[in-house]
């Protein structure tokens, strides 16, 4: 039976939604010459879906990723259920207003998933599900219902490879409890979809097992359908191509008529049919597309009754229902001050009243009854929470030679023979490179997550190997392919299971270090997001030495620096990676201060009190430990950023700050310099990242008023003569820790690698790139009085 209600909503979504975008461009008093934009088109099209979906056949434990461009309708809908004040519907695109497109952290309204990165809002919604039977494989899940994970995408998405990616690890995962919705308009930005897109989606989609459903026909034209002549109508609708009929839409009800006649015409039953409307219901029929029909895409919806992933294929047309449907440009168009005027008396929205939430609804009291009984909105927010997990002391006590990646195994390693909650809740994952950086151990203890048990089968056959691959509800490691996009879509959706599921999850991923570039895109999603991981890049830099330049990672600490959301740390020694692993388990479980309600205060930018996630920049290369250290100044200074390797002495007038693997070289050239020199200084940095985030909001806070805000590095540096030389040295961009001469005011010399590598020994390479310690030696030894000498100052 048909809901009477639906309609209504759908209407007054379309006209809230358009009058929200013409108000931003056209009323609202405007502080800059450019157009504000809004996307009208993109979101007519999906209001049926919109309201359908919502309205009919939500549950509270579901969760929708949203089309970047229907974000005003979403907008729209909040604001009509009461959750969203008018204010910020006033200011959408403006300072404190709603967002242009949706998200968690930025809006105040119940946001499941942040989009606007095309396609990489979908795809989070199938590691969503794998995450959502992760936790329900596990004896701490609690009872919890299963939700469907839900992507409103536009057929332009399809374009963006990530998709592809994603549908390839939802069939090795046995993808459930995942739905798309393709708004298949067939209009994108700059053209028009190629003919018979349709095919190759259900071919595509079937081959990994997803049930397609195509929503070809609304209600208005089943009925025709059924009419004495309707299947010639439907031939010549199946047969039209998507470009005359979105021109057709656009001109309207007397041009369809013209052009059906021209075609279909003195065939009796067909010309009946036709004349049997007048132009605007003819209009009204050809353009009722099952996308378009609120009614139909109800129906389809509740007919599914199994959880298998599902592809809706729902035809629309672009800018539905307003002056601009069909027009090719109507993707970043808007409707002019005119054709709104037009539109707002078609629509029976009184002049004063383009605000009311229910300015068109005959039975108001009705209305809202029926508004406050829709399931999906009953219980409120759906924001879940989770109580932070206490965190063991971690030690790792080394006195022999050993890397940071191998000290990052045995960290987990040493985690998964324990019983704590924290290893309980932790959750590895890898793109194929599980062994070969540092989970082997973890792995062969924890064991490999799948739905379905699958006995590793060299195990059963006597056939010796150090990994022991067994696939169990129980496992704690979810194995990815290679793709990097696909690992930082899981850690987001781990990482965001406490908010989407109720239970707090520790997802730590590792990849290796050059390859954060190809899923950058994905990475900064994620702490857009504020989805809480960790994630180790190793091996890192030249030090990688003998796999050659495409292995070799330069700029990803500038990356670490510069991504918001994202703690980035290198650490040299066993030590300092624990210490820092410690804090990290802690830190990515603090409240995130941000969500749903804007940015966090500025004092809190360093993210102490809101936390966020944790990059480790990890190396394979053994060095000598420095033996066991506990005291208070070490291990702060770790966290920090820096700590004293060597002080400084009263006089010194040259200081060694490095980062990472390139220790050994440091120590061997300040003993170098030492022997003319006294009081060198040796600075141990672990993150130019979080040196950096005190050092600027120290400025701010000094810029505020606060004479006494010291930072970290500030306090390090003071004590340091002013004509003391910094000599910088990194594997990586030098522009890492270039900045530090700038704290005090010394003179710097930046030394690291700005070009690809090659092959070769780490010694050829590091004197290839001078970061080795004989360079740096003598590029201090052409200081002259504390300056360098002309010509060789950085």
């Amino acid at each position: 039976m048909t809901n009477p209600h639906l309609k209504t909503v759908e209407q007054r979504l379309l006209w809230l939604s358009h009058w929200m975008i013409h108000n931003a461009n056209h009323i609202r008093p405007k502080a800059d010459g450019i157009k504000v934009g809004g996307h009208q088109a993109s979101s007519a099209s999906m209001v049926s879906i919109l309201t359908a979906l919502y309205f009919t056949a939500l549950r509270p434990q579901d969760r929708v990723a949203v089309k970047p461009h229907a974000s005003p309708i979403f907008h729209a809908m909040q604001y009509l259920m009461g959750n969203l004040d008018r204010e910020r519907m006033e200011n959408f695109r403006g300072y404190g207003g709603v967002q242009s497109y949706p998200s968690r952290t930025k809006d105040v309204d119940d946001v499941d998933f942040s989009t606007g990165s095309v396609g990489l809002g979908v795809a989070v919604t199938a590691f969503a599900s794998v995450i959502q039977d992760y936790v329900a494989a596990k004896p701490w899940a609690g009872n919890q219902p299963m939700g469907r994970m839900i992507a409103l995408m536009g057929d332009a998405e399809l374009d963006e490879g990530n998709i592809y990616e994603c549908l390839q690890e939802g069939w090795k995962h046995e993808l459930r409890n995942c739905w798309w919705v393709i708004d298949y308009n067939r209009q994108s930005l700059d053209g028009v979809v190629r003919e018979g897109l349709w095919s190759r989606i259900e071919a595509i989609f079937g081959a990994f097992g997803w049930d397609v459903v195509r929503v070809k026909y609304g209600a208005l034209q089943r009925a025709a359908f059924a009419e004495p002549g309707g299947e010639a109508l439907r031939q010549w609708i199946d047969a039209c191509p998507n470009q005359l009929y979105s021109a057709l839409t656009y001109q309207g009800g007397a041009v369809w008529r013209a052009r059906l006649m021209d075609d279909l015409g003195d065939q009796g039953d067909v010309s009946a049919l036709i004349g049997r409307r007048d132009d605007a219901e003819l209009a009204a029929l050809m353009e009722n597309l099952g996308g378009n029909c609120v009614d139909t895409m109800a129906e389809v919806f509740a007919s599914i009754d199994h959880d298998r992933p599902t592809c809706f294929l729902a035809y629309t047309v672009k800018g539905w229902g307003t002056p601009i449907a069909g027009h090719k440009d109507n993707h970043g168009g808007l409707m002019t001050k005119a054709q709104m005027a037009g539109w707002q008396v078609q629509m029976g929205v009184a002049q004063g009243q383009e605000w009311d939430r229910f300015a068109t609804v005959r039975n108001v009291e009705g209305f809202k009854a029926y508004l406050a009984s829709v399931p999906f909105f009953a219980k409120g927010t759906r924001r879940l929470h989770d109580g932070a997990i206490p965190v063991p002391g971690i030690e790792l006590a080394v006195d022999r030679e050993i890397s940071t990646q191998t000290a990052f195994g045995k960290i987990l390693d040493q985690l998964a023979r324990g019983d704590s909650t924290l290893a309980e809740r932790l959750v590895t994952t890898s793109p194929d490179v599980t062994g070969t950086t540092g989970l082997g151990p973890w792995v062969n203890r924890r064991k490999l997550f799948a739905r379905n048990p699958l006995a590793d089968t060299f195990r059963a056959e006597n056939i010796p190997s150090t990994a022991k691959w067994d696939f169990t509800p129980e496992g704690q490691h979810i194995e990815l392919g290679i793709a990097e996009m696909n690992l930082f879509l899981l850690l987001a959706a781990a990482g965001l299971s406490h908010s989407l599921f109720g239970r707090r999850l520790i997802p730590v991923g590792t990849l290796y270090d050059p390859f954060v570039c190809r899923g950058l895109d994905a990475l900064n999603y994620a702490c857009y997001q504020d989805a809480r991981f960790i994630v180790a890049g190793t091996p890192s830099g030249v030090t990688l030495a003998p796999e050659g330049g495409a292995h070799q990672s330069v700029g990803t600490p500038l990356i670490g620096m510069s991504q918001d959301g994202l703690a980035a740390f290198e650490p040299a020694f066993a030590d300092e990676l624990a210490v820092i692993m410690e804090w990290a388990f802690d830190y990515l479980q603090r409240d995130g201060g941000g969500e749903g309600g804007g940015d966090p205060d500025e004092r809190t930018w360093l993210r102490d009190q809101t936390g966020g996630s944790v990059y480790l920049r990890l190396s394979t290369n053994p060095i000598e430990q420095p033996g066991r250290r506990h005291d208070q100044a070490f291990r702060q200074g770790a966290i920090d950023g820096a700590y004293w390797l060597r002080p400084p002495g009263p006089n010194c007038d040259v200081v060694i700050a490095y980062q990472g693997v390139v220790v050994p070289e440091a120590i061997r050239a300040a003993g170098m310099i030492s022997e003319g020199r006294r009081d060198v200084g040796v600075l141990a940095v672990t993150s130019a990242d979080r040196l950096n985030a005190g050092w600027t909001a120290a400025q701010r806070a000094r810029a505020r008023g606060n004479a006494a805000a010291r930072s970290h590095v500030e306090t390090l540096l003071q004590s340091l003569p002013r004509d003391c030389t910094l000599v910088t040295v990194i594997d990586g961009h030098p522009a890492t820790l270039s900045w530090l001469g700038a704290v005090a005011g010394h003179c710097t010399i930046p030394l690291g690698v700005e070009h690809f590598g090659q092959t070769g020994s780490i010694g050829d390479l590091y004197r290839h790139f001078g970061i080795d310690a004989d360079t740096i030696a003598r590029r201090v030894g052409g200081l002259t009085a504390g300056r360098p000498i002309p010509g060789r100052a950085a």
